[in-house]
């Protein structure tokens, strides 16, 4: 029987743009279903927020606990520097890299790579720039397109003090949502090409899922717009 699932999708968009929800969804659909339906197996999640939320925990360490000089962030939260933006990426990739050991991996496994870059911190074109070709070669990718506004309306909503290492539950203040991330290059980045992106030369299908009005609140409002979208995100795979 053909492998009907996706090997890797690289999930993108602005923070709270519904990312997470759709994983969260996705995860909490029956395996055979999710499948059938969405062109997704086994989920295995590669996400960047726990690596760089684990440095903003060790510079609190150092900090607070240990009376040492911070290594990753300074007093306010920020990279010190801009390439740890790119380091990130290539965390993912050896993180999928490591994946690959299994031979067998992907027959089971659909890796779901999940990142958010605003232009402040160098943007797509830049994080892009670090995807490993392994990465890219078994790739498609699914932008979740809301505007800065939107973004900043459910960043608020979700956001709880209590957990604010948790993936359904973080945010960030509203003057650095705005500076990392009122502005992104997607449109620049994808604006050649309305079915691939050419990233180190390999040709990427993607698509764009529309998410305003939302429909990643309402599990019955996602489910359809999401079928549709991976379907044709999959003929783009398939035929690629």
């Amino acid at each position: 029987m053909a492998k009907n699932h996706f090997d890797v999708i690289i999930l993108l968009g602005r923070p709270a743009s519904g990312k997470s929800e759709i994983i969260d969804f996705l995860k909490k659909t029956p395996p055979i279903q999710r499948v059938e339906r969405f062109h997704v197996a086994l989920m295995d999640e590669i996400d960047d927020f726990p690596m760089l939320w684990t440095w903003f925990e060790d510079d609190a360490i150092l900090e607070k606990v240990m009376g040492k000089p911070r290594l990753q962030t300074d007093k306010d939260g920020y990279f010190l520097y801009q390439y740890q933006w790119d380091l990130l990426i290539e965390r993912i990739c050896l993180e999928y890299q490591k994946r690959l050991r299994d031979a067998n991996y992907h027959a089971e496994h659909t890796a779901l790579v999940e990142f958010s870059r605003g232009s402040e911190h160098g943007g797509y074109r830049s994080a892009f720039a670090h995807l490993s070709e392994k990465v890219l070669r078994s790739a498609a990718i699914l932008y979740v397109d809301v505007t800065f506004e939107e973004s900043l309306r459910k960043n608020r909503r979700r956001f709880n003090p209590e957990r604010p290492d948790s993936i359904l539950e973080h945010g960030l203040p509203d003057a650095k949502l705005e500076k990392m991330y009122q502005a992104v290059d997607w449109q620049e980045v994808s604006s050649t090409n309305a079915e691939y992106l050419t990233i180190k030369g390999i040709q990427v299908p993607y698509v764009v899922f529309e998410n305003m009005p939302e429909k990643t609140d309402d599990f019955t409002k996602l489910a359809p717009a999401l079928e549709d979208i991976l379907a044709k995100l999959w003929q783009l795979y398939t035929k690629n």
